[in-house]
């Protein structure tokens, strides 16, 4: 069993991270724009800033890099391609559900919109693991 290619997790886990970057910007500024401004104004709380807009992009790098690294760890016994990033991102994407989940149940987030950012996000993160697995490759 090799080692794995740390340089290559970083690069498809910055691969992964972009493409999570641009579908959140799409899905927050387009598809749940007023639904989450409602839900901001509702709790009390300010619009989205720059600041935490900043925090969420580096948050969601660091997240492609984590789930490149899942992969990586996870090729030695599933093997290499896009079934093993599917496995992947869905890990990552029912760990990331569970806490959002548990804002619904609280009563936090309106089920309507946990459930469409929830596909979303499922989605976008499939395609992030399946584009990010196609940089990584195994050391030497």
């Amino acid at each position: 069993m090799g080692k794995i290619n740390v340089a290559r997790v970083i690069l498809g886990g910055l691969l992964a991270g972009l493409i999570i970057n641009i579908s959140e910007y799409v899905l927050n500024t387009y598809v749940i724009a007023d639904e989450s401004s409602a839900l901001l104004q509702r709790l009390g709380l300010p619009e989205i800033g720059t600041h935490q807009i900043g925090v969420f992009v580096t948050m969601t790098f660091v997240l492609g890099i984590v789930l490149i690294f899942l992969y990586a760890g996870l090729r030695p016994r599933f093997g290499a391609g896009a079934r093993t990033a599917v496995i992947a991102a869905l890990t990552i994407w029912i760990v990331a559900f569970m806490g959002a989940l548990a804002d619904e149940v609280i009563g936090l987030t309106p089920a309507k919109l946990l459930g469409v950012a929830g596909i979303w996000g499922l989605v976008e993160t499939i395609v992030a693991a399946i584009a990010g697995a196609w940089v990584y490759k195994e050391s030497a």
